[in-house]
């Protein structure tokens, strides 16, 4: 028999049930949930944990992260070898676990290599999705090259060529998305709209014709897998919903006609605004340029009232963070910035259910129902009422398990 954990005298957030709940029991067994009761849970094979009225809560979801974006201007990471990338992921991924997500979504650079690190315990970190490279056309926001480098650098030594790749026409586009589900990716991402740390484009410039887009679509459909697109204005949702996108990423400068046209395809938002904020404190010291700090200050605007339009027409918001090189600190900030717009129990399914859901992993991550992944926080307090008890870097969870594995316990 594998081992079993039992936890008890705990205050239950079952994201579903929408509220706190005592008098629960919960019995892990291995790596999952075997029982959730209201009444006392028998068994003697057990190890018991009292969590003394703490709350007990499943493990947060990032649905969008970036392991391998060390640096806040992107395109210092075309002097960085492989080497200290995987280093400094390393970092990065530990202290989200620190932090109690016990699950991610990359979106663009983490491979199957640091994937494969995690599950078998050479690196510490969360359950990691992800897309491989992201996708983009020359001159797009995958395209951080700077203007006298042509191309043709190696990844071993270019970071950037390591991170995205750049494909132009129909059957690049194709051949490219290929590639990165036979690299094992999740989801295939690709860039429809101009971005903020890229130099060159514009916002609103739109990146990818119809036939490029309708070929991620189609090859990531075939494989099994789903696109998930960067996208800001209204115009590249617009296009994005139309050609059969899944999920959009960002979506600040959405609007109802754009965001109709979402839910009609049952698509999902991905929302980061904390990024935004952070990068407008203090991406000017890493080395941000100009040119990105003022579109930065374009999205910012539109990021809280992307929140208030999705949430007009039922579309599902999951958690994401996006955060750049040393701003990755913030991560569990995006909590109470969007305690403005959305409430708490909203906020925590974001990075609960719905990332779940969008994740394909709906009754295993997200929820502490029987069958689920054994993955939970406890939290000194209730994040209904104070979801700053999120942040500070996980120094108010009492313990974080993935897995069934207890990665902290401060509670013995």
């Amino acid at each position: 028999m594998s081992q079993q954990i039992l936890f008890r005298n705990f205050e239950l957030l079952e994201p579903s049930f929408g509220e706190l709940r005592g008098g629960y029991e919960l019995l892990v067994e291995g790596d999952t949930v075997k029982e959730l009761s209201a009444t006392p849970i028998k068994t003697t094979e057990a190890g018991v944990i009292d969590c003394g009225k703490r709350t007990l809560m499943p493990g947060l979801i990032d649905s969008h992260v970036h392991a391998i974006h060390s640096e806040v201007n992107v395109r210092f990471m075309e002097m960085m070898p492989l080497t200290l990338i995987t280093a400094r992921a390393a970092t990065r991924l530990r202290a989200m676990l620190d932090r109690g997500f016990t699950t991610v979504r990359d979106t663009g650079g983490a491979d199957w290599g640091i994937k494969t690190a995690i599950e078998t315990g050479h690196i510490v970190g969360p359950r990691l999705f992800i897309a491989g490279q992201s996708i983009g056309p020359t001159g797009g926001h995958s395209d951080s090259r700077r203007r006298t480098n042509r191309g043709g650098e190696c990844v071993c030594c270019n970071g950037l060529q390591f991170k995205s790749a750049v494909a132009d026409g129909v059957d690049e586009v194709r051949k490219s998305a290929r590639e990165q589900m036979r690299q094992g990716a999740d989801h295939v991402k690709i860039m429809m709209s101009g971005g903020v740390a890229s130099p060159y484009d514009p916002l609103d410039s739109l990146q990818f014709s119809d036939g490029e887009v309708s070929a991620a679509v189609e090859e990531a459909t075939a494989f099994g897998r789903y696109v998930c697109a960067h996208a800001y204005s209204a115009e590249a949702i617009s296009r994005a919903a139309r050609l059969g996108v899944r999920t959009i990423e960002h979506g600040n400068l959405i609007d109802d006609a754009s965001a109709r046209l979402m839910a009609e395809k049952g698509m999902y938002l991905v929302a980061n605004l904390v990024t935004y904020y952070a990068m407008k404190d203090r991406a000017a010291q890493y080395g941000m340029i100009g040119e990105s700090l003022a579109k930065n200050e374009i999205v910012l605007q539109g990021g809280l009232k992307s929140l208030e339009i999705c949430k007009r027409h039922d579309i599902p918001v999951a958690y994401g963070s996006d955060l750049l090189g040393e701003l990755h600190w913030d991560q569990s900030k995006e909590f109470t910035i969007r305690q403005e717009v959305v409430s708490p129990i909203e906020i925590i399914r974001s990075a609960t259910t719905i990332g779940a859901e969008i994740l394909r992993m709906k009754g295993k991550v997200g929820t502490l129902q029987p069958g689920a992944f054994a993955d939970a926080i406890l939290v000194d307090g209730n994040p209904l009422k104070d979801l700053a008890l999120l942040g500070d870097q996980g120094k108010h969870l009492s313990l974080i398990m993935k897995a069934g594995i207890l990665h902290k316990n401060r509670l013995n």
